[in-house]
């Protein structure tokens, strides 16, 4: 009878420390977005709703902050390049996630401002008064 718990204990522990060893971790830091130099911005006609063109992600700017969506999360920050924090889609106003998802072929004739001027014209400010996350203005 030792013999079989002996061996049963053995087989425990084996089987415990394989178990332990397929554990893995998975942290979602935010999304992938770098913005190396302010992008130019594109008005969605009829809405107050910019959007980046020229960007392999999605960055809306609306009601003072901006919006980008991965998958099925929203992400939101005060500056165009972060840092970016995940919010519940219902925080994101409803008129930037009606935005057309084909919105860059729709709207790709549409007027497409540098980023200066269109931070001159009064957009693009945030809540802590950081300029474009470059520093104070």
């Amino acid at each position: 009878m030792n013999r079989y718990l002996l061996v049963s204990l053995l087989l425990i522990g084996i089987l415990g420390r394989d178990a332990a060893a397929e554990v893995s971790l998975s942290i979602n830091i935010g999304p992938p977005v770098v913005v190396g130099a302010p992008p130019a911005m594109v008005m969605v006609p009829g809405t107050s709703v910019y959007f980046a063109p020229g960007l392999d992600v999605d960055i809306f700017f609306y009601g003072g902050y901006w919006w980008s969506p991965r998958g099925n999360r929203w992400y939101r920050s005060t500056d165009y390049d972060g840092p970016w924090r995940t919010v519940a889609r219902s925080s994101v106003p409803r008129t930037v996630y009606r935005v057309p998802r084909e919105y860059r072929e729709i709207y790709a004739k549409e007027r497409h401002i540098p980023y200066g001027q269109w931070k001159k014209e009064g957009h693009g400010g945030n809540h802590r008064g950081r300029g474009h996350g470059r520093g104070n203005d």
